[in-house]
């Protein structure tokens, strides 16, 4: 038997679970009788097996996730340094200068 990824209405939730089966014809009729007729969100599809991460390869996708946060945050201050300046000039710009007679 072959594992097989479809995506499913439960309660008006969308569940994502794997059914064995011969076929995919196999498998949207045991999602069918499991879950119900209209319950098939996405028809199955053969899956693959998802081999878990070592350690060393966590430990990278980590960094990463460290790097464009960084890089995200750097961004937003940009942009909020830039946004505060052109604000201030534009109060600059708008204060009425008296008229010295």
């Amino acid at each position: 038997m072959k594992d097989y990824n479809a995506t499913v209405r439960i309660k008006g939730n969308i569940v994502k679970t794997v059914v064995h089966a011969e076929s995919t014809t196999h498998a949207r009729l045991l999602l069918q009788y499991q879950y119900g007729w209209d319950s098939i969100v996405a028809s199955p599809v053969l899956g693959e097996t998802i081999k878990p991460k070592t350690p060393e390869q966590q430990r990278i996708d980590s960094l990463k996730a460290t790097k464009d946060r960084a890089n995200d945050a750097l961004s937003a201050e940009r942009q909020r340094q830039q946004v505060a300046k052109a604000q201030k000039s534009l109060t600059a710009a708008r204060q009425v200068k008296p008229n010295v007679q």
